[in-house]
Parts: structure tokens; C-alpha cells; sequence
């Protein structure tokens, strides 16, 4: 199954944040129409729908093996500090992909702000240069005095 298709923890954040829905914003990165934050969202979104299915298939593993009409005999203990070992790579791998995509997002100015700062420059531009510092503007239209 494609990352595409797979949920994860972050898609309503996404969602709120770039006013879209996931398969969506994977179009729009897809035929090139993404800006730079997108792309890095996208990114960590598709790491981040990957590792959550790993926690989730080894916390299944973990309770197939220890469910209560299991066969006791195949119970091992070997087995489980493996399972305990690959959730606590899994997790450390989810742990690091949200609080990274929580960063990004955060940090992202206001969608409104973005269009309304850039309203001028063509599309492709405005997707990855970044607006000129307050700084350098003001010192533009200052007048030099003797």
C-alpha cells in the first residue's frame, strides 16, 4: 500500500494547515505545485505513516502472542524482548518523525500571511523564495543624509 493511502497521527494537522486533504497535497506535489514546507511535510508524513504501521504491527505481534486463548507453549520469552526491542525502534522513529512534523507545522507562518505576502510574485517563485527581511526593504526607500 502506498503512503499515499496509509493514515497517520498527523493527516488532521496537515489537513488544517495547508487547507487540504492529504491526497490532495500529494497531487499538488506531485505536478510540482508544492512549496518548499509542503514537500518537507510531505516527507516526514510519509515517514512518519511508515513507522506507525511498524508500532502497529508490533504491538499486534506482541498481542497475538500474549492473548489469553493463546497456546502457551509457544509463548517465548526470547521472542518477546525481541518484539519489545523492535517497538522500542519503532516508536523512537515515530517519536522523532512527529515531534518533527509538530516543529514544522508550528513554525510555518499563517496560510493567509504566506498568500498575501507573495500575491505578487509568479507561483513558481513564491513556492521557494523566501520574502526579503523588513531590514533590507526599509533601507531601500530611506534617503541617504550628508
Amino acid at each position: 500500500m502506498s503512503v499515499i493511502q496509509r493514515s497517520s497521527s498527523r493527516d488532521a494537522a496537515l489537513q488544517e494547515a495547508f487547507g487540504a486533504e492529504v491526497a490532495e497535497l500529494y497531487a499538488h506535489a506531485t505536478r510540482g505545485e508544492a512549496s518548499a514546507a509542503l514537500q518537507r511535510a510531505l516527507e516526514l508524513r510519509s515517514f512518519l505513516a511508515v513507522a506507525e504501521e511498524q508500532v502497529a504491527r508490533v504491538r499486534d505481534r506482541v498481542h497475538a502472542a500474549t492473548a489469553a486463548d493463546g497456546d502457551m507453549d509457544a509463548l517465548s520469552a526470547e521472542d518477546l524482548r525481541w518484539d519489545a526491542d523492535w517497538l522500542q525502534a519503532a516508536l523512537a522513529g515515530r517519536d522523532g518523525y512527529t515531534a518533527a512534523l509538530d516543529e514544522l507545522l508550528r513554525t510555518m507562518p499563517p496560510p493567509n500571511q504566506v498568500a498575501v505576502s507573495r500575491a505578487a510574485v509568479s507561483p513558481k517563485i513564491a513556492a521557494t523564495a523566501p520574502p526579503a527581511p523588513a531590514a533590507s526593504r526599509a533601507g531601500a526607500v530611506r534617503t541617504r543624509r550628508p
